[in-house]
């Protein structure tokens, strides 16, 4: 058995001593051009040139959680894309995001800024059901982020395509009651895959519905947001801020308008990374299953985009 590793801007040592150890079996290796034929792939961002010669893989996984930019390639037929169910990134999300839920709740960049002058003040104290948090996307990630926030007492609501049940969360599914899970929500949290039908999800008809004062967290993909439309609506007051970590073009050009607005706060794409050894390990787990006949988890449907 062959695993060959092609995986842009990543140290590979790492990982190659980590497969090697995972599965002694296997014959392990770094891609170059023209390399002997894999059964699996470990990649991220790899070139076209890597899928024209590798024609008969069993399967890839991909190491960070969009598939978007993999599924634009042309791939070999018939190979599977896999998706890491998690790896460690749910938790990472979960604390980002509610870290950015809470610090905004209790202004607590107001009180920074005010502590900074030499200012002792107050703020009353605000209630929770008042900010109702959205969250948009229900898969793994998702449903970790809805499940945390509402452990602070948040009311949350929870929109996927299909129908879900997640405790403790108002779910809503389907295009007849998007518009209904906007109205109800104040914090909208974007954890969308990235698909020809989410793309610009976040525009101003739709961030428009959100309630007065809402907040934006985007940690899902830049393509989900519309910029224009965000710096309109916080400009008019109708949103209070936004926290965003992930954009059209990265790193986020210097002369971008983001960088010095006053309501937007900004992360460098690390709400949630991908963690080597719990990856490995999914992914050895993975192959020895398929090895055996099995069906795995995390199987990328290509007309679905995730």
């Amino acid at each position: 058995m062959r695993i060959t590793f092609c995986c842009t801007d990543t140290a590979s040592e790492p990982w190659l001593n980590g497969l090697r150890a995972a599965l002694p079996g296997a014959e392990v290796s770094l891609w170059e051009p023209g390399a002997a034929a894999a059964d699996y792939a470990v990649v991220w961002a790899p070139p076209q040139q890597f899928f024209d010669e590798q024609l008969h893989l069993r399967a890839m996984f991909n190491i960070g959680a969009g598939v978007d930019a993999l599924l634009k390639m042309r791939l070999p037929p018939g190979t599977q894309v896999i998706r890491l169910d998690d790896a460690g990134m749910s938790v990472q999300m979960a604390e980002y995001v509610c870290h950015t839920v809470i610090r905004h709740f209790r202004e607590f960049e107001g009180y920074e800024t005010d502590m900074v002058k030499g200012k002792w003040s107050f703020r009353k104290p605000r209630s929770r059901m008042d900010y109702p948090v959205g969250v948009l996307g229900l898969g793994v990630l998702g449903e970790r982020v809805a499940r945390a926030v509402a452990q602070f007492d948040f009311p949350v609501n929870g929109w996927s395509r299909t129908p879900k049940a997640v405790p403790g969360v108002q779910c809503f599914a389907g295009a007849e009651q998007f518009d209904a899970f906007l109205q109800a929500s104040r914090v909208l949290v974007c954890l969308l895959p990235l698909t020809p039908e989410t793309r610009d999800i976040m525009n101003h008809a739709h961030l428009s519905r959100l309630r007065p004062g809402g907040y934006v967290i985007n940690v899902a993909r830049g393509a989900h947001l519309v910029d224009e439309d965000l710096l309109a609506l916080l400009d008019d007051g109708h949103l209070e801020g936004a926290t965003l970590d992930v954009f059209r073009v990265e790193p986020l050009p210097k002369d971008h308008p983001f960088w010095n607005h006053p309501k937007i706060t900004l992360t460098p794409h690390t709400s949630a990374r991908t963690l080597r050894s719990e990856s490995i390990a999914q992914i050895a787990g993975k192959i020895a299953a398929m090895q055996r006949g099995a069906l795995v988890g995390g199987r990328v449907d290509p007309l679905r985009g995730y």
